[in-house]
């Protein structure tokens, strides 16, 4: 019994001495993912801190040698793009602020009843139609770009204001999103209470389930918005007026005249940082719309 005791006692002291070399090791071991992100975040950051770095710089402090410090140009080159063809960069943004905006409210609208629609309802075919919208949610836009483009031609819609607008109403995307974030946040039991109240099918959409998918279809509409402000290949297919050209499209032409007029550069520069000012602003104003209690007081035990 005392050599069993004897024999036991170094392991527990072995055990107590090794105890504390643990502790150092798992956060060595959790620093690892916190270093990764800091890299990552660096890595999406740089060029973004290029860009507002650079808007401030004039042409000659812009090539010359580069520095991460802040120039004294940002007045003048606004003041650039400001004249230049008598602000039609204003008149780009205005037609971004267009498309997005419009587009993304009507794709949200859309989502909110298709969503809607495809978790409450019990109907043939339901599960087909979801998985060709998961087909949807998978093809690549390029693929749907010249199909649309041949559309809106035989409709006589091209080099207008709907051929970018329309194809970014429906969103498979977003009626994904709304469906399946409908079929969580609004509850059957919610639903046929209001039935039995005597509550109409609309009445129960826009009164009960629309306000409880009110932070999922702000996620919607972000996602389009940025998505349709961020769009190059469908208005460089259907537009051909630069007085219709969103800010993508606009820039891209700026920047290839700078090739034989280098002074442009800093137009485009300083463009590309004043393009990034409205969706920061709209993050900013939506967020209060998120929310995780979502059906507080709603459903009670």
């Amino acid at each position: 019994m005392s050599s069993l005791a004897v024999h036991k006692a170094p392991s527990a002291a072995g055990a107590a001495a090794a105890g504390p070399s643990r502790p150092p090791l798992r956060r060595r071991v959790a620093l690892v993912p916190t270093v990764t992100l800091l890299l990552g975040a660096v890595y999406c950051l740089l060029p973004v801190a290029w860009v507002v770095i650079a808007s401030t710089k004039s042409g000659r402090e812009l090539f010359s040698t580069f520095t991460f410090l802040p120039g004294t140009g940002f007045a003048g080159n606004l003041a650039d793009l400001d004249a230049y063809r008598d602000g039609v960069y204003w008149r780009w943004m205005g037609n971004s602020a267009l498309y997005a905006g419009l587009g993304a409210l009507l794709s949200a609208v859309v989502s909110a009843f298709s969503g809607y629609a495809l978790a409450t309802y019990r109907f043939r075919g339901r599960e087909a139609m979801f998985n060709v919208l998961l087909a949807g949610v998978l093809m690549p836009p390029i693929i749907l770009a010249v199909p649309q483009y041949l559309l809106l031609a035989e409709a006589d819609l091209t080099d207008s204001y709907l051929s970018v607008l329309l194809p970014q109403i429906l969103s498979p995307y977003g009626v994904y999103l709304a469906r399946i974030y409908a079929a969580a946040a609004v509850p059957g039991d919610v639903v046929e209470a209001g039935r039995m109240d005597g509550a109409g099918e609309w009445r129960i959409f826009t009164r009960i389930a629309l306000p409880m998918m009110v932070p999922g279809m702000v996620t919607v509409f972000l996602f389009q918005f940025v998505a349709i402000w961020n769009n190059f290949l469908l208005p460089y297919i259907m537009l051909s007026d630069d007085e219709r050209f969103p800010l993508t499209l606009g820039l891209y032409t700026l920047l290839e005249q700078g090739s034989n007029q280098p002074a442009l550069y800093t137009l485009v520069i300083t463009g590309a940082f004043l393009a990034v000012l409205p969706l920061i602003a709209l993050f900013l104003v939506v967020q209060r719309f998120w929310s995780l209690d979502l059906l507080s007081g709603a459903v009670k035990s």
